[in-house]
């Protein structure tokens, strides 16, 4: 039994031995390897950008608003007497003159009294000549004292009577023809005549809550713009305080711009206390009817140039936490991350104020992958080609509330 039990412990010994000889390798193995790699990092793959330089170039100050087209006298037409339309004497939609007939309203009753103001005004006058003759017989008797002084007072108050008579007949015809007249409703003005909104048939009085149609004058045409107190301040500042003198562009809803040029012609006098925002009226050409009451359209004021600008791609900026930064590229390919100031965006390119120098190697294309201090794969930013003609298609809106220089603006370019 010894025996046996002396050879049990020595074979668990031998396998205790064995067991720690492995571990014993796995850990010298473990430390090789540590060594081997001690001093190493991995490293990381080296991101590609896109790269322009900060250029310098004149840019426009734009303003840009929205409006909304109204004709430059809109005559609402409203029968001024009651009665039955029986005909539309005009085609709508169509170009009418002044003094026009667009409607009629059924004459009979009018003409009928029409007819019987002036018989009684015929009546008045017979009246008025017996006073006269009455009181030209009465005159010299009452002289000769062979009549009562009672008996010419009554001639003379009779005679007043039947003056007095014959006016009141004539204020009564004049009335009935006017009413006639009106029976024939005309349009005060030139202009385009809108859809009619009453049909033949309908009982229209003055007291109708609808009007007939509406004459619309379209040459000029008007754009009212609501501008906020900042923009009004900061377009007068770049206009030197005359804002008539600037010249408008029309942009229509479709992008394309109208041809004719307008101008300011109306500022109101105070700001609405309720929006914050003032009134403005533009007046464009409009000799061919094209632009229409009720249209919707930008109108775009190049107020002032600024000249030798510093100017980006608006792509570059990058937007964190209220701050506008773009990623600058250093000579030694490294990160340069800077908080810059814009004041204007236009055709997708932002004028910098502060924090850029003219020639520094901005990021375009992968901003999403900078941050400070990396090392970039930088390539130069291939430009969108200009449209047709050599100029951008159109402004886009400009930056609106932007922080200006404290320097005045610069003087314009120039005029158109």
């Amino acid at each position: 039994m010894k025996n046996g039990f002396e050879g049990a412990y020595r074979a668990g010994a031998r396998e205790s031995v064995r067991a720690l000889f492995v571990w014993s390798c796995v850990c010298l193995a473990a430390l090789l390897l540590a060594g081997c790699g001690k001093g190493k990092t991995p490293r990381m793959p080296t991101p590609p950008v896109t790269v322009t330089p900060v250029i310098r170039q004149d840019v426009p100050v734009t303003f840009e608003w929205v409006s909304t087209l109204d004709g430059s006298v809109n005559a609402v037409i409203r029968a001024q007497v009651q009665g039955y339309l029986t005909r539309q004497l005009y085609q709508e939609g169509d170009l009418v003159k002044k003094g026009q007939v667009l409607f009629e309203i059924d004459p009979r009753t009018f003409q009928a009294a029409f007819d019987s103001a002036r018989a009684q005004l015929a009546l008045n006058n017979a009246k008025w000549d017996q006073a006269r003759q009455n009181l030209a017989r009465v005159k010299p008797l009452a002289a000769q004292n062979a009549l009562s002084q009672k008996d010419l007072d009554d001639a003379v108050a009779a005679e007043r009577s039947a003056k007095a008579a014959v006016d009141a007949a004539k204020a009564e015809l004049d009335k009935a023809r006017l009413n006639l007249e009106f029976t024939k409703i005309t349009s005060p003005i030139d202009g385009i005549a809108g859809i009619a909104k009453a049909q033949i048939g309908n009982l229209v009085s003055p007291q109708s809550s609808e009007e007939l149609t509406t004459v619309s004058r379209v040459d000029p045409i008007k754009a009212y713009i609501s501008v906020s107190e900042k923009e009004y301040l900061n377009a007068a500042q770049y206009a030197r305080g005359n804002l008539r003198n600037a010249r408008l562009e029309l942009v229509l809803a479709n992008g394309s711009v109208y041809p004719r040029k307008g101008a300011f012609a109306v500022v109101d006098r105070q700001i609405d206390v309720k929006t914050g925002t003032l009134k403005v009226e533009a007046h464009f050409p409009n000799p061919d009817s094209f632009l229409r009451p009720g249209q919707f359209a930008k109108v775009r004021a190049v107020l002032a140039t600024w000249k030798d600008a510093m100017v980006i791609p608006q792509k570059c900026l990058i937007e964190l936490q209220g701050k506008t930064q773009v990623g600058v590229v250093t000579p030694d390919r490294k990160v340069d991350i800077r908080t810059v100031r814009t004041a204007w965006k236009e055709n997708g390119l932002v004028m910098v104020l502060e924090g850029l120098k003219p020639g520094e190697q901005v990021v375009v294309e992968g901003t999403q992958k900078i941050k400070q201090g990396i090392a970039v794969n930088p390539t130069p930013y291939a430009r969108p080609a200009p449209s047709a003609g050599g100029a951008p298609s159109g402004p886009a809106a400009p930056e609106r509330d932007v922080a200006l220089p404290a320097a005045q603006p610069p003087a314009p370019a120039g005029k158109e």
